[in-house]
């Protein structure tokens, strides 16, 4: 085969590679133009780039489950309403029975409405976008109720420090969250069984089940993750804000699904990857703070955060295609 011929072989291979890591190219990209024209406002201050990662962390924790979500090819719209019942629920439980009944209320919220987005999902069938949306409603409802649409403040100092509102020498404790399940859901997705389950039930549902997986709990579990890390996620911004309110977490789940998508995971299922997600939660914050800096209003931020999410779908697309 002559130089040519090779050469033609290798470069669809090294545009895959360079599509591949595009996520990572674009926040380099994003990161320096803002360094250059926003300099002067503060951008590369440390306390700024700490405040990124700070805004950044709760979406990151979310999209890390949103990933093995979306590996399964299904979706959950009822993060960022969950995030704001278990910000509520723990506050309350704290108040009534300390903090181990408030850690306790708040990750119970999420297993009760993980569990019962499952059922409906895998026991009577009903698409995940219609159960979650639902169930986003519900529990917005809700935390209305029992809050009286009222914050309910946190005085506990030991919740505050370990939940979002403290740190750990120069790091902030919600750095540490991010990195903790970052870690553990890049783990799980790539060295376990059960991540090679997830990404065969979406990449084709019928040929997993009839290679022995069980789908239905596949995705059951994943619903469950998914609810349970939109708890977590209400606890600490509870903890980093030192109250529960039911608007914690309203609109979160556009955010976290475009992070998830921009990072690498297809809507289609059957690709994932969680460290991609956690980059692109970053870029989501990096963008956003630019925004703020540049002085555009919120209405302008909210056309932006919009443009993202279709260059999100756009891009998960086309990998579909390759």
């Amino acid at each position: 085969m002559t130089e040519t011929g090779l050469g033609a072989r290798k470069m669809p291979s090294a545009l895959r590679n360079w599509r591949d890591f595009i996520i990572y190219i674009g926040f380099v990209a994003i990161f320096v133009i803002f360094a250059a024209t926003l300099g002067e406002r503060g951008f590369l201050d440390p306390n700024n780039l700490l405040n990124i990662v700070r805004q950044s962390a709760i979406i990151a924790v979310m999209a890390v489950s949103m990933t093995f979500v979306l590996g399964t090819a299904e979706i959950d719209l009822s993060v960022g309403a969950v995030a704001g019942l278990a910000s509520v629920a723990t506050a309350i439980g704290i108040d009534h029975y300390g903090l181990p009944g408030g850690i306790a209320c708040g990750l119970g919220t999420g297993l009760i409405v993980g569990a019962a987005n499952g059922w409906l999902t895998t026991g009577l069938g009903i698409p995940s976008f219609l159960t979650t949306l639902a169930m986003m409603g519900i529990a917005r409802g809700v935390a209305m109720w029992i809050s009286g649409t009222a914050a309910i403040p946190i005085l506990d100092k030991t919740f505050a420090a370990i939940f979002g509102g403290g740190n750990l020498g120069p790091v902030p404790s919600l750095l540490i969250w991010m990195a903790l399940l970052g870690l553990a859901g890049h783990v799980a997705l790539r060295r376990t069984t059960f991540g090679r389950r997830v990404l065969a039930t979406g990449g084709n549902e019928t040929s997993a089940r009839y290679s022995g997986v069980d789908t239905a709990a596949v995705k059951f579990r994943v619903l469950m993750l998914s609810s349970l890390a939109a708890a977590l996620a209400g606890m600490l911004y509870a903890g980093r804000l030192h109250s529960g309110r039911f608007q914690f977490g309203e609109g979160d789940e556009l955010s976290v699904i475009a992070a998830a998508v921009l990072g690498g995971s297809s809507l289609f299922g059957g690709t994932a990857t969680v460290v991609g997600s956690v980059m692109g939660a970053l870029m989501i914050g990096l963008i956003n703070n630019g925004l703020v800096l540049m002085g555009l209003e919120f209405s302008q931020q909210l056309i932006a955060r919009g443009a993202i999410i279709i260059v999100a779908v756009a891009m998960s697309q086309t990998r579909r295609r390759r």
